[in-house]
């Protein structure tokens, strides 16, 4: 089979780009067309990120990388109007706009969706109220309302294109049959289980809590920064985003923010954490299954993708989206003891080994 594959950007080194990157280690030879590539993300993989790979960007190339958010429009354009026609298998890996791809009569195309796009459907509300513009917010607000229904309905003819789809967690997987009306399959997305197996501290040398991730609304740092400002307990807040000054403004003096922190420091941040807190509601969640890979447990709100990897031998849920329910959950899990291997266990069930031996099987059975 010629094989390509196809995805919405290449821009840093997210959840998003190591299923590509992954994708590409089973299909080297396969080219991976993109919207905008950035070769140099300076993060974990550095050099060697895609660096042997056959990188071929559409036009959008040319624009500023930081417009990415401005182009859904032109992303549809460009996709819809790739000639893939010598392809016989075409894998898309979207949370965006890479499922408008056509291919020719008698290929296949698989698309791996990360989600539903969040800015037409589960999330719309939050990109309204927040839209992360800037000085632009009051006009993209009204220019999000004014093509939500058009992009709804072009979202949901180009998710029917796809022979088969594949869902990165139970919870995408509802989400794909609620606002696309079609069946997938679950394959959990890589995790770099390697990065962190190796930092995993006794009882003894754990202190703290943690989170991590890009501070914007829907992750809800805000909550394990109430929390922990409530009981008084030290937390560590790594990471950057649009929320960080309205953030610290809710810190009590025992949350500590790390704005820059290196990849070789965050393991160790992780895995001498006596919890990872882990808030909000998110398609899967890499970085609570990177913070197990490190035997430490998480604390997690019930629903999303952490179901698919948090139980009793892992961590703890809270079941409300407020302050008062995480900060009790807090409290119950410092009195409880886990097992660190036990969670690391877990933690490399979803590593990128798993990952390609899922993909391949099920490129050979659809085959």
């Amino acid at each position: 089979m010629k094989v390509v594959i196809v995805c919405d950007w290449l821009l840093g080194t997210g959840g998003a780009e190591r299923v590509v990157l992954e994708l590409h280690h089973i299909f080297p030879e396969a080219p991976i067309y993109t919207s905008q590539y950035d070769p140099n993300p300076n993060l974990w993989y550095g050099d060697k990120w895609f660096s042997d790979a056959d990188i071929r960007t559409t036009w959008l190339q040319r624009l500023p990388k930081s417009l990415k958010k401005f182009l859904p429009l032109l992303r549809a354009f460009a996709f819809s109007r790739l000639d893939l026609d010598e392809y016989d298998l075409v894998i898309s890996a979207s949370g965006a706009e890479a499922k408008f791809v056509k291919v020719r009569e008698g290929a296949k195309h698989i698309s791996y969706i990360h989600a539903p796009t969040h800015y037409y459907w589960s999330r719309y509300e939050d990109y309204l109220e927040n839209p992360g513009f800037g000085r632009l917010d009051s006009i993209a607000r009204i220019s999000l309302k004014l093509l939500v229904g058009p992009m709804r309905k072009r979202d949901y003819r180009a998710a029917q294109r796809p022979d088969y789809l594949i869902a990165n967690s139970t919870y995408t997987q509802s989400q794909i049959k609620k606002y696309y009306d079609r069946d997938s399959v679950v394959i959990h997305p890589p995790v770099d289980i390697e990065r962190f197996k190796d930092f995993s501290q006794p009882d003894d040398q754990r202190h703290d809590f943690v989170t991590a991730g890009r501070q914007t609304p829907y992750k809800r740092t805000d909550l394990a920064v109430k929390a922990a400002t409530q009981l008084n307990v030290q937390l560590i807040v790594i990471g950057q985003g649009p929320q960080q000054r309205k953030l610290k403004r809710q810190a009590g003096r025992s949350v500590t923010f790390l704005s820059r922190v290196s990849d070789v420091e965050i393991p160790e941040r992780f895995g001498a954490a006596k919890a990872f807190i882990f808030p909000g509601v998110d398609d899967f969640g890499i970085v609570a299954v990177e913070a197990m890979a490190a035997g430490t447990p998480v604390v997690a709100y019930k629903d999303g993708g952490a179901l698919d990897y948090i139980n009793n031998d892992v961590g703890l849920f809270f079941n409300e989206l407020t302050a008062e329910s995480l900060a009790k959950a807090m409290e119950e899990i410092d009195k409880k003891t886990f097992n660190h291997s036990t969670i690391a266990a877990e933690a490399a069930k979803f590593s990128a080994t798993h990952f390609r031996k899922n993909i391949e099987g099920f490129i050979r059975k659809i085959a």
